[in-house]
């Protein structure tokens, strides 16, 4: 039952073999079963993590060309130029960048993978649609509520596929679970459970900051985030625990737990927002996001419980990752390996059901779901558009807001801010360094 990032990524990774990279990259075959009206060109930018796991997908389904890349580390897109060719894909067509709006510049690509830290997210999925192209966008898909909002307005005003990376949302037991929610058959739920448990996952230790390694332009990696020296325990991976980059576990599981606990229960936004934790399982090492975090979402009818610790694998029935929905007949408990209906003792209705074990590939679906509609331009085919996407980043970073503001917030619905001017005015959109700024839409 258990699944965590760590066994994702591995697999992810195995996915780049020869038995799938050969057969979608290799001259003649799988090409010669696909229309030139169908040929699409994809430039990825950041490969170190889910990036190359995205591009690796993408590049499986016919038709789907790999002509660029991007990383802002000379030694990342040496090591995947030397994957692809290694499994005999001709490397000479493809193009190699450290700075993203050269990519851009291309005419000739027809959608970008964004696998960036989060904090480049927004910046550059709007100046992609800009420059008339697709966009696949790792989740979260903005690091602010503000970005999340604006990359919105972008996507629609350019008229763009944009897919949120929220790749669950493409997996059949995910939602078949949903639909067994929907049928009504757990009874009212009054409370819904979503946790991760992250044994594996720790911050880098305190070190001394340094020179950047060699190949790294690190001015580009920091990008519109404040100026700071380079430090290794703060780079690549351990950016999530910094908050001029990304929102901890919150949003780096958290956008994909917590969006299935809003989807079984058609919920917008919380009324109020209230968050506890800290540092307290490394308290040694570095990191500024909280390792132990528990935050009480407040909407009409029920409340939602996020609860993440870094360090501990024993999470709620016996899983280190899921959402639990708690309904008077039963609660249905999903996770990424399946899911299973226990019944409430005493029930008179029975609606216990087996534990289902998953079947399919999400993340590839996914992608094949994202392909398809660049190809079908119904953007209403799109598992996570960036209006779902911005949904599920917006609820997280409430918490994350509530956790570091120190308060309550209440939250206005009408005005979409919160009822605090002055955590508004702090956290509501995230601030822009060195020369860059979103684009006005």
């Amino acid at each position: 039952m258990k699944n965590n990032r760590r066994t994702f990524l591995q697999q992810s990774s195995a996915l780049a073999g020869g038995a799938f990279l050969l057969p979608a990259l290799g001259t003649g075959g799988i090409f010669s079963r696909v229309s030139p009206a169908d040929q699409l060109n994809v430039g990825a930018i950041g490969l170190n993590g889910m990036g190359w796991a995205d591009l690796s997908a993408a590049i499986k389904i016919p038709g789907v060309n790999v002509v660029a890349l991007c990383d802002v580390d000379q030694n990342v897109l040496d090591r995947r130029m030397k994957e692809l060719a290694s499994h005999g894909v001709d490397t000479g067509r493809i193009k190699v960048y450290n700075d993203y709006r050269k990519l851009l510049d291309r005419k000739d690509i027809d959608f970008v993978i964004i696998g960036t830290p989060d904090h480049w997210h927004a910046l550059i999925m709007m100046e992609a649609c800009m420059a008339g192209k697709d966009v696949y966008v790792e989740k979260p898909v903005g690091n602010s509520i503000g970005e999340c909002r604006a990359m919105i307005a972008a996507a629609k005003k350019y008229n763009r596929v944009v897919q949120g990376g929220q790749w669950q949302r493409s997996q059949q037991h995910f939602k078949d679970a949903v639909d067994f929610v929907y049928s009504g058959q757990l009874g009212r739920i009054r409370t819904v459970k979503v946790w991760c448990y992250q044994g594996w996952m720790k911050p880098g230790p305190v070190v001394a900051d340094s020179a950047p390694p060699a190949g790294v332009d690190f001015a580009m990696w920091l990008g519109p985030a404040p100026k700071r020296p380079f430090n290794s325990s703060r780079f690549h991976f351990n950016f999530r625990w910094f908050w001029d980059y990304a929102g901890g576990l919150m949003t780096d599981w958290g956008v994909h737990l917590l969006d299935y606990g809003l989807l079984g229960m058609k919920a917008g936004v919380p009324k109020t927002i209230a968050a506890l934790g800290g540092d307290f399982a490394y308290p040694d090492l570095y990191e500024e996001t909280p390792d132990t975090l528990t935050t009480l979402y407040e909407f009409d009818g029920f409340s939602l419980v996020w609860d993440h610790a870094m360090g501990i694998d024993n999470g709620s029935y016996g899983r280190d990752h899921g959402i639990a929905y708690i309904g008077n007949n039963g609660t249905l408990v999903l996770s990424r390996g399946g899911w299973e209906v226990i019944e409430e003792k005493g029930s008179k209705t029975k609606v216990a059901k087996p534990f289902v074990k998953v079947s399919d590939d999400g993340l590839a679906n996914h992608m094949a779901n994202f392909v398809g509609v660049v190809r079908s331009r119904k953007m209403e085919d799109l598992h996570c558009s960036i209006e779902a996407g911005s949904h599920v980043a917006t609820v997280a970073q409430m918490g994350n807001i509530s956790f570091r503001s120190g308060k309550r917030l209440e939250w206005d619905a009408g005005a979409g801010r919160f009822k605090d001017e002055a955590v508004n005015a702090q956290y509501l959109m995230k601030e822009y360094h060195n020369g860059y700024a979103l684009p006005k839409v």
